[in-house]
């Protein structure tokens, strides 16, 4: 579903992403992990048109889309939701839902206004309310579901569980396994790595811009010598 392949990215002169190679697969969960400063949202920028690569290949439903903007992007399929959650404020949660409703780039409507509010009861609870009126946790949740209000085939999610409470990182979890279960593609950067363990399928490990690592979560799991050097301070 969506694939990079030997992407160098850069700030300036900096360079960033150093032949970067991943691939997310339809219906799974691919975490991308790293400590603070691997280049894991440098990534997701790079994959959403946010930051044009300066080489390689990236691929959404086998069909290039490097060098376009950001929003064609979009279009063709691609969401994001990014570590600080931009949310609206001084619009209502139904506003920052309506604003985002489009048909999926194959068509499909699945996540209507309707199917939204069943699946996070307490947007549906607040439609009313000013965005900036919410809680982290729930200003999370309407960013998640915003993004799914455009019906893409592949979703990013950058650090979806940073600086929030335990309750909320349990509700988040539970809500990627149920996108999980109804056949989501998702691509998740995070450092919380007990937080992969309990939704991702697959593992990438990211280490100065580098894919150093790729497995399944079971391998992951047990594997303590990878844990030890790319991840555990």
């Amino acid at each position: 579903m969506l694939a990079a392949r030997g992407v160098n990215a850069f700030y300036g002169a900096s360079q960033i992403l150093f032949g970067l190679d991943l691939e997310v697969r339809k219906g799974r969960v691919m975490a991308l992990l790293g400590r603070n400063g691997a280049g894991k949202s440098t990534t997701f920028k790079t994959l959403i048109g946010l930051l044009p690569p300066r080489d390689g290949e990236i691929t959404l439903r086998g069909k290039p889309i490097q060098g376009l903007a950001a929003y064609r992007i979009a279009r063709r399929g691609l969401g994001f939701v990014p570590e600080d959650r931009q949310v609206f404020t001084h619009h209502t949660v139904h506003d920052n839902l309506e604003i985002a409703v489009k048909k999926g780039a194959d068509g499909s409507r699945y996540w209507t206004l309707a199917k939204i509010y069943d699946v996070f009861p307490v947007l549906a609870e607040r439609r009313q309310s000013l965005a900036g009126t919410m809680s982290g946790g729930e200003q999370q949740m309407l960013s998640i579901a915003r993004t799914l209000a455009g019906n893409p085939s592949v979703l990013l999610l950058d650090e979806p569980s940073e600086g929030l409470a335990p309750l909320i990182v349990a509700r988040i979890v539970e809500l990627i396994l149920q996108l999980r279960a109804s056949g989501s593609t998702i691509l998740l950067a995070e450092q919380n790595m007990q937080f992969c363990l309990k939704v991702a399928t697959d593992v990438s490990i990211i280490n100065k811009g580098v894919v150093v690592h790729v497995s399944s979560i079971d391998a992951f799991r047990d594997n303590d010598e990878i844990k030890s050097k790319y991840l555990i301070a």
